[in-house]
């Protein structure tokens, strides 16, 4: 295992993916990496959605690009099982995508590659899944062997901005 910031460094989006197979080794350890996120209050108000066969992955495809990935995890959120802030801010978004993130980059340490994908029309998604009213569909993360270069892990240098414009210490 490379430590963590090599690895948080080294984890690209790839849009090109070989038609590979994913072991179910890997893919298990994956969902494990997203089982075992943190979430507020320990909730865990996740449900990981596998699709793993060409006629679910063309159904994916009707709702957002999945780059040819042989399989996605649709992530998603049990707004009834989420913690809620005192301003009634449901949680369960932002515990979804704790653990797909999790998931990336196990996925990276694993010699896979992902694409976090946001921009997908749920209600395609919802229906042609059968996504319970209660679950929103949060990520989509398309796993695979990429079939592309890797970028490199020193693009940070210039393509993220400093830590000088992005830290504040004690108030504004």
């Amino acid at each position: 295992m490379k430590d963590f910031l090599t690895l948080a460094k080294e984890r690209h989006s790839v849009r090109k993916y070989k038609d590979t197979p994913v072991e179910t080794k890997k893919l298990n350890a994956i969902l494990e990496a997203g089982r075992i996120a943190p979430s507020a209050c320990n909730f865990q108000p996740w449900i990981f959605l596998v699709i793993n066969t060409p006629d679910g992955m063309a159904k994916v495809a009707k709702g957002c690009n999945p780059f040819g990935a042989p399989l996605a995890v649709i992530i998603c959120a049990d707004t009834t099982a989420a913690w809620v802030r005192g301003d009634y801010k449901n949680h369960g978004d932002i515990d979804a995508t704790i653990a797909t993130d999790h998931m990336m980059l196990c996925a990276q340490d694993l010699g896979l590659s992902t694409c976090w994908i946001c921009a997908f029309n749920p209600n395609v998604i919802r229906a042609d899944f059968n996504i319970p009213d209660h679950l929103v569909p949060v990520n989509i993360l398309p796993i695979g062997y990429a079939d592309a270069e890797p970028q490199s892990p020193e693009r940070h240098i210039h393509a993220r901005k400093s830590l000088e414009n992005i830290v504040k210490y004690g108030t504004f």
